[in-house]
């Protein structure tokens, strides 16, 4: 035996299990309704044979295209330090694209934000449509339980949403093994169906899918929107890939979630061959009598589990889009010592659960839930496709006939599956997309807004090597008193306007005063090595500037001691931290359209004060009022 590689392989089977119930939440709960949706009697399609094995034909290979070749073997590899999801791989882009490419950048980090604003808006359709999928198999049993499905799955809801600020630490050991049994059970299910009905298994013929859309034209391709279902969810795959590797994820995938849920399509499509009937819930048709109602239950947690990896990835989205700067600064709590990516943050879970609330009220059932699904999941998976166009291009350095070889197909794919899904938009796909557009506003007037502040203190302030030069050079020498003082500047080697304040009207400086600038890379971390960037200016002036990656947590007390590592010593507990409370006004031309400076200036008071965000001792912090216009 070897040691080494038992090891290994024991820490692949632990990620894997741990990725099960994080990861393949939510595709693995897709056949709770993409069956029932693409054979629905309002697409004009009726339970025939040919019509079950084509739909069959298009999941099976909708799932081995996209996520399997497309994400599994493709996507993956577009890492951002390990990292993965939209933000990441944008990230990686800009940051490969500067320049001479400048609009290209700027291309990259439009498709980027957009298509994160999308990702918020699936968080809200997700929760609710699997929660509402599971419970309305209380109605298969007795149709006495049908008034009451709504109000059941608001509970559930509202339970899931409200247990967010008590962290996930316990639980999420859980959520592997359970999913496990999840598709250990969904699998087996369909694996009995296949077996009284084996003809089903032509449908892996591709032939059945192209002979469905040349027999039903213009409709065979509306019917695409709810294949698409099935694959609703493989971007988690991506998103989450820094929490368990590469490996796990494909291991997972290949050999669990996989064949499980193909069983189960399989399975569902051999039910109906031979009772058409059961088209109102094949799911649970596959389920015997007796088994029924701990079925339900079953599937209630599953859909539960797939809800909550939907809200801790807007978690980490939301916490990724503050850290690079496209939202701001939000009240971010850690909810373990021990893992840093279990965070929860307040506003985005109230706002998740009052749209999805909202959905399940207004829409009423799964069925009307999925004419508003995957809407945006499929702009998001065209959006990451042409991201990664440009990793192949700018990373990999593939030439463009091995680009278009291998992401060509991608592209036609994405694209058929979105102009599908446009169709959905009368029908309540709008909503996603009216979210997406909100939330892409406010990101982007954030980030242009805290461009504009940028360029004013650069245009309208010194340098701090000028401003050192010009106070004890060229002036008289202002007053110096005892102890350290840390001034935080939003830009680089620029005095801030505060320390500028206390100068004009304190007419003092301190023994030791430090410039501190805190930058936040395009990649996911930052080496401890290239962390600190510490330039002495002298009489007393330190200029330092703290690199961070867009999945590191920035803390002022560590900064001080990385400090005291490079000759920069001071005692943090008497040092006064600086700060400047910015009140923006807004001129006749501030750079951008008024309505849009005004949302700006909203949402900078309404961002967190740095004191709490950066971790500095709030006993020992001095804010002045500085007021800006733009």
């Amino acid at each position: 035996m070897n040691p080494p590689h038992d090891t290994h392989s024991k820490s692949i089977v632990t990620l894997t299990l741990g990725a099960l119930g994080v990861v393949y939440g939510d595709i693995g709960t897709s056949p709770l309704y993409t069956i029932k949706e693409a054979l629905s009697e309002e697409h004009g399609f009726h339970v025939s044979d040919a019509n079950v094995l084509g739909v069959l034909s298009l999941v099976f290979w909708a799932l081995i295209l996209v996520v399997t070749i497309k994400y599994i073997f493709y996507v993956l590899r577009a890492d951002n330090g390990g990292e993965g999801g939209i933000l990441a791989l944008m990230a990686l882009v800009t940051h490969r694209t500067r320049g001479s490419k400048e609009k290209e950048r700027i291309v990259m980090v439009t498709l980027g934000i957009f298509g994160a604003a999308l990702l918020y808006g699936d968080g809200t359709i997700t929760p609710a449509i699997t929660v509402l999928s599971a419970v309305e198999g209380l109605e298969v049993a007795t149709h006495l339980f049908k008034p009451y499905v709504v109000p059941i799955s608001i509970a559930i809801l509202a339970g899931v949403f409200l247990i967010q600020r008590h962290g996930t630490a316990r639980i999420g050991t859980l959520f592997g093994p359970f999913i496990l049994v999840w598709f250990l059970a969904i699998g087996t299910l369909g694996a009995m169906a296949i077996v009284s009905e084996p003809g089903v298994l032509v449908a892996v013929n591709p032939l059945y899918g192209l002979h469905f859309f040349t027999e039903y034209g213009p409709g065979g391709l509306m019917i695409l929107g709810s294949v698409f279902l099935a694959v609703t969810g493989g971007e988690a795959l991506y998103a989450d890939m820094g929490h368990f590797g590469r490996k796990p994820i494909q291991f997972g995938w290949l050999s669990v979630a996989m064949p499980a849920l193909l069983l189960n399509y399989f399975g569902q499509g051999a039910v109906l061959l031979n009772h058409p009937e059961a088209i109102a819930n094949p799911f649970y048709a596959l389920t015997p009598r007796f088994l029924l109602y701990p079925m339900v239950i079953l599937s209630t947690l599953a859909a539960i589990i797939a809800s909550q990896a939907v809200i801790t990835g807007a978690f980490s989205l939301t916490r990724q889009a503050v850290l690079l700067g496209f939202l701001p600064r939000l009240r971010i709590l850690h909810t373990s010592s021990a893992e840093i990516g279990q965070i929860y943050v307040p506003v985005i879970n109230f706002l998740l659960m009052i749209a999805t609330i909202g959905l399940v009220l207004g829409f009423g059932s799964s069925s009307n839930l999925a004419s508003a699904y995957g809407v945006a999941v499929t702009t998001t998976m065209l959006i990451t496709t042409l991201l990664l166009i440009f990793v192949m291009r700018e990373r990999w350095h593939w030439s463009w006939l091995r680009v278009s070889c291998i992401a060509g197909p991608f592209i036609v794919i994405d694209l058929a599956f979105w102009l599908s899904s446009m169709t959905k938009v009368p029908h309540g796909g709008w909503f996603p997309l009216l979210a997406a557009l909100l939330i892409y506003v406010v990101m982007a007037t954030w980030r242009r807004g805290r461009k504009a502040l940028s360029d004013h203190f650069r245009n309208r302030t010194l340098a701090i090597d000028q401003f050192v030069e010009s106070v004890f050079r060229h002036g008289h020498r202002p007053k110096s008193v005892e102890g350290a003082a840390v001034f935080l500047s939003g830009t680089p080697d620029v005095a801030p306007v505060v320390l500028l304040h206390n100068l004009k009207y304190n007419k003092i400086v301190h023994d030791k005063t430090v410039v501190l600038s805190i930058m936040i890379e395009d990649r996911s971390h930052v080496p401890q090595e290239e962390r600190l960037v510490v330039k002495e200016l002298g009489f007393g002036f330190f200029s330092i500037t703290a690199h961070y990656g867009f999945m590191e947590s920035p803390h002022v007390l560590d900064i001080v001691e990385l400090a005291a590592a490079k000759g920069v010593q001071f005692d943090r507990r008497t040092t006064g931290f600086y700060l400047g409370r910015e009140s923006i006004l807004i001129g006749k031309h501030p750079g951008m359209a008024q309505w849009r400076g005004q949302l700006f200036a909203t949402l900078s008071r309404l961002a967190q004060a740095p004191t709490a965000f950066y971790g500095i001792p709030p006993n020992q912090v001095v804010e002045l009022g500085v007021q800006i216009e733009l």
